[in-house]
């Protein structure tokens, strides 16, 4: 009986805890090694512990080498069967990369079912980032990988066949090259797709239907994506957050929850009609910027005949303050 509870049990704690129940009998010693689910967590932030920079940043440096060493042990010692999640959630910098290069090898050549890299470093310019290489998800024999989760790095044009079975797709502050809507054209399957503070990409009009997309977030509020239009009937969450920009969605009609921010202090009178895509919605959310309270008066009212589902809303309107000194 113990032999078959041992799995489970296994299966049921996070790696580190897992890793430590080889201490516990000669039976344990081994088990953790097929463990499904590799998760490491390292530092992201300078050591908060000090107030010598310095001192912080040579803390900084002793614990990413140390997580360094740790996932290399852990991938080196694993049986490689069975894994269905592999993540990473720790600033690199590019002198590591060979490392980093080691790990999505990894992954892959298992087949992993969910892959998660996540190399933000708080306030490291996001120039100098790791290529991550979308041709090795399609490399092993056919598309594996379901969920892909992806920060601070870069993704060259690649000539991918097609991430076929991908559901969930999330990209925040990456560097895209190439054709970005034709590779989302090969992501027949996707579910769920979030674009956050991403470079690289200024038209996201992408011609081919994306028919199971369920969920969609763009927050551009800090890149330059100038027009959105796209097709996907299943569509039931659509979340923007930028400027004020051509935004189509055709054939959603099964939409029933949006969320608007509007970035910029001019928004207030296209709150309503920016996104006519949005219509049929039953909970809606909208949130803008004014500079000067004279803005208020110009919000429009509903057209009557608009929003006939409409079951509840929300809209907040923030002022932003301008601070002026003045010097004798």
């Amino acid at each position: 009986l113990l032999q078959e509870v041992q799995p489970v049990i296994m299966s049921l704690l996070p790696l580190k805890e897992a890793v430590r129940t080889s201490i516990v009998s000669r039976s344990w010693r081994t088990l953790w090694r097929f463990h499904c689910n590799l998760c490491f967590d390292g530092p992201n932030d300078p050591d908060s512990d000090t107030d010598d920079e310095f001192a912080g940043q040579d803390s900084t440096k002793m614990k990413r080498a140390k997580f360094i060493e740790t996932v290399n042990s852990v991938i080196q010692q694993h049986s490689g069967i069975g894994v269905n999640k592999f993540s990473i959630r720790c600033g690199l910098p590019k002198e590591d990369s060979h490392h980093l290069d080691r790990w999505i090898s990894f992954a892959t050549s298992l087949k992993a079912k969910i892959i998660h890299f996540d190399l933000i470093i708080i306030d490291w310019p996001l120039e100098e980032v790791h290529h991550f290489p979308l041709e090795a998800l399609d490399a092993q024999g056919g598309s594996f990988v379901q969920s892909l989760f992806l920060a601070a790095v870069s993704i060259p044009h690649s000539g991918i066949r097609g991430l076929t079975i991908l559901r969930r797709l999330v990209l925040e502050s990456v560097q895209i090259f190439g054709d970005f809507p034709g590779l989302l054209a090969k992501c027949s399957a996707l579910e769920d797709l979030e674009i956050i503070d991403c470079s690289g990409v200024t038209n996201l009009s992408i011609p081919h239907k994306l028919d199971k997309l369920r969920h969609l977030l763009i927050d551009s509020s800090t890149t330059d994506i100038e027009v959105v239009e796209l097709h996907a009937a299943d569509l039931a969450h659509f979340e923007y957050k930028g400027r004020v920009i051509p935004i189509v969605l055709h054939g959603c009609s099964k939409l029933e929850k949006a969320t608007i921010m509007f970035v910029d202090t001019k928004a207030l009178a296209h709150t309503f009609t920016a996104v006519p895509s949005i219509l049929p919605v039953r909970i809606l959310h909208v949130q803008a910027i004014i500079s000067k309270y004279a803005q208020l008066q110009k919000l429009p009212t509903i057209p009557e005949g608009m929003f006939m589902n409409l079951r509840h809303m929300t809209l907040i309107v923030e002022m932003q303050m301008t601070i002026m000194k003045f010097f004798n």
